[in-house]
């Protein structure tokens, strides 16, 4: 990277992220190349947003063709691409409404809405490590201090239930309790599994307290677990839900799903579901349907846990391997995963330390057990080094 260019950057943009020191010029399928030529192996994904692999030529196709006709139009007309997306989710979610927005905070601020608005109740319920977002709404819901502590007062009140306890969940719910809020499973917290029972115990609990359940699928929706949403391997249905990140492979774009809805003036989105967005989500989804992607994520990320876990038998480092699908954490004993990312980024893959001491896999869903191996062999000799 050149100095001129981070000279740029340090210049003109917030410095509200960490950055590599990489400038990535373009991508195909699974691999990234920088400014230099040099390829890599993605295996963050964008963080989980490049559900069907970069430049996608049916995802290119589609954002084409649609830019050629319209690009947005605002929420002030009737958009085509925008009511059969809403169309398809409500098909894939069991739920009858759709709110677009940009992305997942926002996705998450319309939830509270619906929720406060349906209930008639001020107070949610979320858990320890949960991570909804960084707009203040979504943020009152997340855990971390170091988030919340510079922007204080933030609203919703929030109480904390204990991940994976249900009696704790229990023991906060009270008569001005909206909504509880919760991931399937806890990115941001390190790729935190809970056990196979706690969303349908969560859902119980909602049920016999007539509180709101929202699942917040931000990062673990669109296939990536194996089923569309990953609350969809437990037999359970949630009151709200919200996604984004790979919707629409990298598009901005989030969803808030329910059957409770809020009406005209009391939420409202510029670029929300706008026609570019909407159709590049809907190819998206048709790719992932057409091409089986969501076998493809539970076969090969079962294989590259499998595989994980064979190291950890002979590499100390690793502590566990935990994930569902094609999104796998690494969980070490010492806190070496920036070290590690950073010395894998040298040898041409791409991962991401979710904390210091746990590496996040997030790859496209067309990853192949070939590149998983190719992973591997980069990872292990990172770990060993």
């Amino acid at each position: 990277m050149s100095d001129e260019l981070k000279q740029l950057e340090k210049a003109h943009i917030m410095a509200t992220y960490k950055r590599n020191n990489l400038v990535l010029a373009r991508g195909d399928g699974c691999y990234v190349f920088d400014e230099d030529g040099k390829k890599y192996l993605d295996f963050v994904g964008g963080i989980a947003t490049c559900t069907v692999g970069h430049n996608n030529p049916e995802i290119v196709q589609a954002i084409t063709t649609q830019a050629q006709k319209l690009i947005s139009v605002s929420n002030l007309y009737y958009s085509e691409p925008q009511i059969l997306l809403a169309q398809k989710l409500s098909e894939l979610s069991g739920l009858k409404k759709v709110f677009f927005s940009h992305g997942g905070a926002d996705a998450n601020e319309a939830a509270i809405k619906v929720a406060k608005k349906a209930t008639g109740k001020k107070e949610f319920i979320a858990f320890t490590n949960a991570f909804h977002g960084r707009t203040t709404g979504s943020l009152a819901l997340t855990w971390a201090e170091a988030y919340k502590e510079p922007f204080l007062p933030l609203a919703p009140v929030v109480r904390f239930a204990e991940y994976n306890n249900i009696d704790s969940l229990k023991a906060v719910i009270n008569d001005q309790t909206a909504a509880v809020i919760v991931e399937p499973i806890q990115g941001e917290a390190g790729v935190i599994v809970p056990n196979a029972d706690f969303l349908a115990a969560v859902r119980a609990v909602c049920s016999d307290r007539h509180v709101l359940m929202i699942v917040d699928e931000v990062q673990t929706g669109i296939g990536r677990t194996g089923t569309f949403f990953a609350y969809q391997h437990e037999i359970i249905q949630p009151d709200i839900v919200t996604a984004a990140k790979g919707l629409a492979n990298g598009v901005p774009i989030g969803v808030c799903l329910s059957d409770y809805e809020l009406e005209a003036g009391e939420h409202g989105s510029t670029l929300g579901g706008n026609c570019l967005s909407a159709a590049a989500a809907l190819a998206t989804i048709n790719y992932i349907q057409n091409h089986k992607l969501m076998q493809n994520a539970e076969e090969v990320g079962d294989y590259l846990m499998e595989r994980l876990e064979g190291l950890g038998k002979t590499i100390a480092l690793i502590q566990e391997v935990r994930g569902r699908g094609l999104m796998i954490g690494i969980a070490l004993n010492a806190p070496e995963a920036s070290r590690i990312v950073e010395t894998t980024m040298k040898n041409g893959l791409l991962c991401n330390a979710a904390t210091a001491t746990v590496i996040r896999l997030l790859p496209p869903l067309i990853a192949t057990k070939q590149q998983a191996d190719e992973c591997l062999e980069i990872l292990e000799k990172a770990m060993q080094s």
